[in-house]
This record gives structure tokens, sequence and C-alpha cells, in this order.
């Protein structure tokens, strides 16, 4: 049994300790995602908890689509919840279950609430359901609430059949329209809805209110902690009351926790959705998305995410987390794992002038500083190298460092090199650049001992491979764009992406398959794109800069 302490944990361990309310049976939980889209970063903290508890215990957590909502609902969805819950390392064996699948126990225990008195047909409108609800000093009111169990119980059918249009009637809960909890307030539990449905068709016209499906469901499966994020805390009353007046073979317990929120990003399902039909991103796998797709096709990584999350912890008090610290979190993961390789973004041709024309030579290089185990690799270099464009100044700054006429800086693990001019075009913009090199300087180091100050990285002109490089950035430009005075689609950053042609990498790279994470030195971490990334021409995404902005503590 884990030691990690949280207050979820302790709570079941007090519940199946001696005398608990489990006392001798195995923690069962669930993931209950809607599939109306695609995983996303908040989601991935409720699937941690759920499979996290089961795997602490040593019990058992299913995989259900809690799918009582067709209106957006898809089996792509289901489909790509289950690839982002197997990549994040959970596994559900063969406990995959869809609420539909329940839909003829939970029409019968709607039936058990009706012969107990306990539910009945309305035929108010939505509209009309809101007006009569009342205020905490006066209670809602129902002309139907008093229609007898038997007609009830015909309408009810009927509705199930099919005889009246969308809207007419609903099934509500029989409970205290005087609550000070308007939960409790004869909530809805079936409504008419006409569409097809994802896994069963046109067999159903009538549908459960997820209010009154997902304790039913959790029922049916024996769950006995159903663990749900904080705004289903003022739903819990209801949860407990269709446990305790449905003829369910258990009864669970349900534990809220807070919610994850995180700075620059919008986590609605809505809001992202309606950012890829306004063609605002390209996609739900869009790299800047903070769903998991996304995230993975950016190069985050499954033991990056679950840090983030452990380390933020469970608790019962809503926050927002710094975007940094789930940066913070990749670059730790990354520095550790990632290859090192040389790419020049924006490159300018650099001409050696003393260097043999026709010569050419390897240099080796380690893949992994920080992994001596991944080993070295061979670097090929010639006469003519490119150069990152910023690395040169034809006149320098104050405290530039780098290549400009009469300076000298080191190419990684290669030579000494002293700038002697350069060639401009008619704008001005460098073409070339021209050096000579230092013989004696091998791998970097002067034979005199002379001071060199700063180190460039290089690649190979005539063996080196053509690419693009996508540079993501955050999508919004305040940190809580749903809290901001106005629509959070005012505040989308136009410099979230910024695509780069004619970038230049080590020809190694064209042997590196899709999805392959690296280090691009001094430049940041990069993601081999598993989308557009083809034969001989690899797309690479920037994860994360090498700067990290969080401060731990």
């Amino acid at each position: 049994m884990s030691d990690t302490s949280n207050f979820i944990f302790d709570m079941i361990r007090e519940d199946i300790g001696p005398g608990g309310r489990f006392d001798g049976m195995s923690v069962h939980t669930r993931f209950p995602p809607e599939p109306n889209g695609y995983l996303h970063i908040g989601h991935a903290k409720a699937l941690e908890i759920d499979f996290g508890a089961a795997e602490a215990f040593g019990g058992l957590c299913n995989l259900r689509m809690d799918d009582t909502n067709p209106t957006k609902e898809d089996e792509e969805y289901v489909e790509a919840i289950k690839d982002d819950i197997r990549w994040l390392g959970h596994d559900w064996g063969d406990r995959f279950f869809y609420a539909s699948d329940y839909f003829e126990q939970m029409y019968g225990y709607a039936v058990e609430l009706i012969g107990k008195g306990l539910a009945y047909v309305c035929e108010l409108t939505p509209e009309e359901v809101r007006r009569n609800r009342g205020d905490l000093k006066v209670p809602a009111t129902s002309p139907f609430r008093d229609r007898p169990a038997e007609e009830s119980l015909a309408l009810f059918e009927r509705m199930r059949n099919g005889e009246f249009e969308d809207g007419k009637m609903t099934l509500r809960a029989r409970i205290d329209l005087a609550s000070g909890n308007f939960n409790m307030r004869d909530p809805v539990i079936y409504r008419i809805n006409r569409i097809n449905h994802h896994n069963t068709g046109n067999r159903w016209c009538i549908y459960p209110m997820y209010d009154f499906a997902h304790p039913l469901e959790d029922a049916i499966e024996g769950i006995t902690h159903s663990l749900c994020s904080l705004e289903f805390e003022a739903h819990r009353p209801l949860y407990d009351w269709v446990i305790e007046n449905c003829s369910v073979p258990a009864k669970p317990r349900q534990i809220e926790f807070a919610r994850l929120g995180i700075t620059h990003t919008v986590l609605s399902k809505r809001k992202l959705r309606n950012l890829i039909e306004k063609g605002l991103v390209d996609g739900w796998d869009d790299p800047r998305m903070p769903t998991l797709c996304g995230l993975r096709r950016r190069g985050y990584t499954p033991a990056a995410i679950r840090s983030f999350h452990e380390r933020n912890g469970v608790s019962k008090v809503n926050s927002v987390v710094d975007y940094a610290f789930l940066e913070h979190c990749l670059r730790e993961d990354l520095n550790t794992t990632a290859r090192r390789v040389m790419a020049v973004l924006r490159p300018v041709r650099l001409v050696l002038t003393n260097y043999p024309e026709g010569k050419t030579e390897n240099f080796e290089i380690e893949n992994n500083p920080e992994n001596p185990a991944d080993g070295v690799r061979e670097v090929p270099f010639s006469r003519e190298i490119f150069i990152e464009r910023d690395d040169f100044m034809a006149v320098p700054e104050k405290k530039f460092y780098r290549l400009y006429p009469g300076n000298e800086v080191r190419l990684k693990s290669a030579y000494v090199v002293r700038c002697t001019g350069f060639e401009a075009d008619e704008t001005g913009d460098v073409r070339t650049v021209y050096a000579e090199y230092d013989p004696d300087s091998r791998g970097g180091n002067t034979a005199d001992g002379r001071k060199v100050k700063s180190t460039i990285h290089w690649v190979d002109a005539a063996r080196s491979a053509d690419a693009t490089v996508r540079l993501y950035d955050r999508l919004f430009d305040v940190e809580e764009p749903d809290l901001a005075d106005c629509d959070y689609l005012d505040h989308l950053r136009a410099d979230s992406l910024e695509v780069i042609n004619g970038s230049r990498v080590e020809e190694s790279l064209l042997l590196a398959s899709a999805g392959d994470r690296f280090q691009f030195l001094r430049l940041g971490y990069f993601c081999m794109d598993v989308k557009d990334s083809s034969a001989g021409h690899p797309v690479f995404n920037r994860s994360v800069s090498l700067r990290d902005s969080y401060k731990p503590g």
C-alpha cells in the first residue's frame, strides 16, 4: 500500500481499514471522460488521481466513456482518449465500459423511482422550470409534482417509445422543492432528445441526465471511490440520494478534489473546440493546445506530465499553476534524456579561407553529457559550414562576444576561428562570412592557451539536411484569459507560432523517427513532428526553450 499522503488517500485508508465502510474490499476507482473532445492537461490530473489511487492500493480502475449526452460525442474521441491514457502509462485491462451500455438498467431504476413515488413526469418547458425555480426564500413549484405514479409510468413509457417531441416532457426526481441546494429541487433525470448515439444508434430517444446516470454507473460497476472534481461537491447530496433510493448493487463514496488551472491557456472543451472551428489553431493536436495529443506532438513526455501533477499535489482549494512550471518539469526530464545535436535555424554561410579545399574530417561529440551511456557521434566538417545569423555582427554591440571582423570564436568541438570579413548584398543582408581557422586548435583548445570567450554551434554546409522548424509559444497574452475583462479570443497572441524554412540540421537527423526528441545546442528542446515530417525533409517543433524562468519554492 502506498505511503503517499493526501486527503484522498487518507480517506481511502480509513474506508478500507478495520471497521471502515469498505473494510475487507479492494479499492475500485474509475476514470469517466465524456467522449466529446480530446483530453487536456486538466483531465490528466483526474486521470492520474483515479488510476493512481487504484495502483497505490493494489486495486482496479475502470475506463468508462460517460456518453449520456450524444450531442457532440463521437467514436473518434473514444479512441483518442484510449491513446492518451496508454501514452501516460496506464492500463485498464478488460475494464472498458460505456455508460450507454447501462441505459436499460438506468431506465429500470427510473421506473423504480416512479413506482416509489420518488419521480414524476413533468411537462414544464426548460424556460418554465427556470421561472419556477424559486430562490433561497421561495421554493420551486411544479403543477405536475402530484401526478399519480401510474400516470407517470405510462407517460414515461410513451416518452421512451418516441410519442412526444423533444422538450415536451421530462422525468424529474421528487426530492425537495424548498432545498437550499438547488440541485435537489426536483432535478430533471431524463429528457427527450432525438439524436443518433455513437454507441446505441437510434435505439433510444430519451437520455438520462449526468447527475442521475453517474452514481448508477459507479454502483453497477462496483466502484468504491468516485473521485470527482470540486464542482461536483454541491451535487454529492443528489449522488447519495440516487444511490440510497435505487436498488443498486453497491454504494460508492464520492470524494471531490480541486481542478487544475494553468496560466496562459483555457481548459474548457467548448472554448478549445471554438479555437478549432474558427481556424485559429490547427486541430486538437496543434502543439499550442493544452490537449494531451497537442502536448505529445510538441514533445512533452509522460514523465514530465506525471511529475507536474505529482508536485502540484491534491487539494480541496482551486488554484492556477504557472505554465512555466509545466515547462520546468519538461526541461528536467529532457535534460537527462534528450540527445544533443546541432541545428542552425537561420543559416549564414561561413567560409574558412585557409582550410584546404576538398578536405573533410569528422569530429566526435558526446550525445548527452548528462548520460555518458548515450555515447558519442561523428559530425562532418569541411571548408564551408553554416552558423546562426545571430552569431555574426558586422558592427558588434557592446558585450557581443561572438563572431565579428577581427574576433575569435570556438566552433563547438571543432576549431577556433578568427573572422576576416564578410560579404553582403545590395540591401546590406550578410550572405557570407569569411574566417581563418587555427589548425592547432582541433577540438577547440588553443595551443598557446589564449582565451576565447564564446563557443558557437554549426553544421557542415555540404553534409547537413534542410529542415523546417516551428517555434511555438503560449496561445494567450494574459495569465488568465478566462478572467480577462473581454472575450478570451481577444487575447490570442499573433506570435504564438513562427515557422522557419530553410534551417539546416545535422545529417544524422535524417535517420530520426517522428516523435524523437532532441536538444538543439544553445537553442532549446525540439521534437520531430509526427504529421508533417517526410523522408529527406524533417519538421521540428520547439517543445520548450533552454532558459527556465520558473523559480521553485
